[in-house]
């Protein structure tokens, strides 16, 4: 049976750690890489039993990589402090190492808080996180935005749901849309992306349409309509933001 290491990457998350390591206290260990918080984090991670290491931040890939080979376990579960790890899904994990997975990692659906209940339309959902994994055989990637689990042979997936308490408000969501919108537009520029009238006036209203028909938004009342209006808002604000690059450096 492959024991499990947690690792969570964290700053300023009082509000969050507590939870987020509760909800993994079943593993044989949790491991909390802090970047230099101002909050009281490191001492609640510690009063919850986790492993505290500082280090300063060098981005999401390396850091979370560091995390990893910090591990006294190969198996590892990447876990963000906003995010909770479901009862089903805890059993489920245990379940698949009580033996060698036959994958060297797993996708998790993630589910996120937000307008008061759990989101299961449009993009939000099923939000799939490659999350648990073997570290011989897997390793994170990525650049500027959206980090993620390249595994050797494909990762499996399982059931049951990963819990993600993303957002504080309306507010706090449009707040990070501006931050990532920036991000996604310097990716796109750098893989030679380009942007213009056409791309503004074509893309958020079929985000739009996408997330409020294809992806079932409508189901979801106001809220569905909310955060269809919000998801083409987001593309609209990436593809201004990538236009405004190329027009500063073309």
């Amino acid at each position: 049976m492959p024991p499990l290491s947690v690792t969570i990457v964290t700053l300023n998350e009082e509000a969050h750690i507590a939870a987020a390591i509760e909800s993994v206290r079943w593993a044989d260990e949790v491991i909390v890489v802090d970047s230099g918080s101002t909050d009281r984090t490191r001492d609640i991670a510690r009063a919850h039993g986790a492993r505290v290491e500082t280090r300063g931040w060098t981005g999401w890939v390396d850091q979370k990589n560091f995390a990893a080979g910090l591990a006294s376990h190969d198996w590892i579960l990447s876990l963000d402090a906003d995010e909770r790890v479901s009862a089903p899904l805890a059993e489920e994990i245990r379940s698949l190492l009580t033996s060698d997975p036959p994958r060297h990692g797993y996708r998790l659906a993630r589910t996120t808080w937000h307008l008061g209940d759990w989101v299961r339309t449009t993009d939000f959902y099923p939000d799939y996180q490659t999350r648990l994994y073997d570290r011989h055989a897997a390793r994170w990637q990525g650049e500027y935005v959206h980090e993620s689990v390249k595994v050797d042979g494909g990762p499996g997936e399982l059931r049951h749901e990963l819990e993600h308490y993303s957002y504080r408000d309306l507010a706090d969501h449009l707040e990070r849309i501006n931050r990532y919108s920036t991000l996604s537009a310097e990716k796109m520029f750098a893989a030679g992306r380009r942007s213009g009238a056409l791309q503004l006036v074509v893309h958020p209203p079929a985000a739009f349409l996408r997330n409020y028909i294809l992806r079932r938004g409508f189901l979801d009342g106001t809220r569905g309509l909310v955060l269809s209006m919000v998801n083409a808002w987001s593309v609209a604000l990436k593809f201004a933001k990538l236009w405004e690059l190329q027009r500063g450096r073309g």
